[in-house]
């Protein structure tokens, strides 16, 4: 939702990667800055309207990104994208940094505008794993930026690190960076600055879904 500079960046760069892109706006005229090349759908109308998003085609939505130029519509749509419909992967971007906090509780991943590229958006749309935040110079490692699946609620960071063969470098808290020690638990909410091996990756991101082991 939204076809500004940066709903038009994310639309065109998920499509580079082969993704299927709708993109709604109020304005028609706002879908010229998508390009000729643009090959997804065009859906005129208010992005929080369930008809509108029906249209677009929420209901095979992996991901729904809301990067309109208002936080209240922004807000309003991701959470009718998750609530209603359901998707998981859900990114709204505001210019309040100060609301943060309120809309992480309520399961909705948030960008604020002094920290935004649409690189940021993009690597929280897509599956798990698919881009990490960062990749050394060698491929070897890698750090990801992930949030804590219910299955580890609960559990310690210790037992994590051991089962996933990864290290936490720090967590994302309530709006705030902490780094855990041996008797940190887990809690909902929380997201993950992950230091993975390449080649560990998967096994990581298995563990993350399936949940502990007997420890």
């Amino acid at each position: 939702m939204g076809c500004g500079r940066v709903g038009s960046t994310l639309a065109r760069s998920l499509e580079d990667r082969n993704h299927t892109v709708s993109v709604i706006d109020s304005e028609p005229d706002a879908f010229r800055r998508l390009g000729p090349a643009f090959n997804g759908d065009k859906v005129t109308g208010i992005g929080f309207d369930q008809a509108v998003l029906e249209k677009a085609g929420i209901r095979r939505a992996h991901a729904f990104a809301a990067v309109s130029s208002g936080d209240n519509s922004n807000i309003i749509a991701a959470r009718v994208a998750r609530e209603t419909f359901g998707v998981q992967q859900v990114v709204a971007r505001i210019y309040d940094p100060g609301r943060a906090e309120v809309y992480q509780r309520l399961g909705i991943t948030t960008v604020a505008t002094v920290k935004w590229t649409s690189d940021q958006v993009l690597r929280r749309l897509l599956p798990a794993g698919a881009e990490p935040d960062f990749r050394d110079p060698s491929g070897t490692i890698r750090l990801d930026h992930v949030g804590v699946s219910d299955v580890w609620v609960g559990h310690r960071t210790v037992h994590f690190q051991e089962q996933s063969h990864s290290r936490i470098a720090w967590i994302d808290r309530l709006g705030e960076g902490m780094l855990p020690t041996r008797d940190t638990v887990l809690q909902e909410g929380d997201r993950l600055h992950l230091v993975i091996r390449e080649d560990q990756a998967a096994h990581a991101y298995a563990v993350l879904a399936d949940g502990p082991e007997e420890e």
